[in-house]
């Protein structure tokens, strides 16, 4: 735990060399990265987060922005410029932190990544009406057993498709994701303005972006955006048998991308 704007936030720490800051999910917290450490933490310095209110960490009621609390962690811990990977609603804190403080980001790497300012289309809400449908927001089980099912398997896998422990363990973090998440519609969030989705042209780093071939269709068009928009970004094709927990799913895949990417 580290004191970071009047709050407490969990990490892990491992590994020496050019530091590398794990940003999770929103259905989700630092462990989906479980499956990434040990390779990633043979070459970098490598520190996993638990955003504020996810996880182990800490929710005051005072104000803050997420990627305020980033580089407040980059500083706690003596790190002066790092790569960020961000993985969807981790995605869009990275790419804000690179926005906001670009001295402090030295490459972005964004797996199935969210942005922020971004309006998800009609088709997404229609499949998730397909998928899912109407579900009792007060029931945590039931709305993450939803959730799980629209983002975790995707549209174009059923659920005996996707390992029975990847779905459970992913089940679990989400139901912990969703109690953040009513607990922070409570607090000022301070947001980027104006959002990432307008200012993509102006990042100036070196950017990796792809997502899961079978996560909704709109991530992969937003994978296509950013890859459109930010000068020099590095678009890999979409990676088969994954849906929106790239990184938890298919860690190898991801491992092999960011070993020629940061390498």
């Amino acid at each position: 735990m580290i004191d970071i704007n009047d709050a407490r936030l969990a990490y892990d720490d491992l590994g020496t060399g050019s530091p590398v800051l794990l940003l999770h999910a929103g259905i989700a917290d630092r462990r989906m990265w479980r499956g990434l450490l040990p390779a990633l933490a043979e070459r970098h310095r490598v520190v996993a987060l638990d955003l504020r209110g996810y996880g182990d960490s800490e929710l005051p009621p005072a104000s803050f922005a997420h990627h305020d609390d980033v580089v407040a962690v980059l500083d706690a811990l003596g790190i002066d410029r790092a790569a960020l990977v961000g993985c969807s609603f981790g995605g869009a804190v990275a790419i804000d932190t690179a926005l906001a403080h670009p001295e402090r980001v030295s490459a972005l790497a964004l797996f199935g990544s969210a942005v922020s300012g971004n309006e998800w289309s009609e088709e997404a809400e229609q499949l998730w009406e397909t998928l899912v449908g109407e579900v009792d927001p007060e029931d945590f089980a039931a709305s993450a057993a939803g959730e799980v099912r629209f983002w975790v398997v995707g549209p174009g896998r059923r659920p005996e498709d996707v390992d029975p422990g990847l779905v459970a363990f992913a089940e679990e973090m989400d139901q912990r994701a969703l109690a953040a998440e009513l607990a922070l519609s409570a607090v000022e969030v301070d947001d980027l303005d104006p959002p990432a989705i307008e200012r993509l042209g102006e990042l100036r780093l070196p950017v990796l972006v792809t997502a899961g071939a079978a996560d909704v269709p709109d991530i992969s068009r937003l994978a296509d955006r950013i890859a459109a928009e930010v000068p020099g970004a590095v678009r890999l094709p979409d990676v088969p048998d994954a849906a929106h927990l790239l990184p938890l799913e298919r860690p190898e895949a991801v491992d092999a991308a960011l070993r020629d990417f940061l390498g």
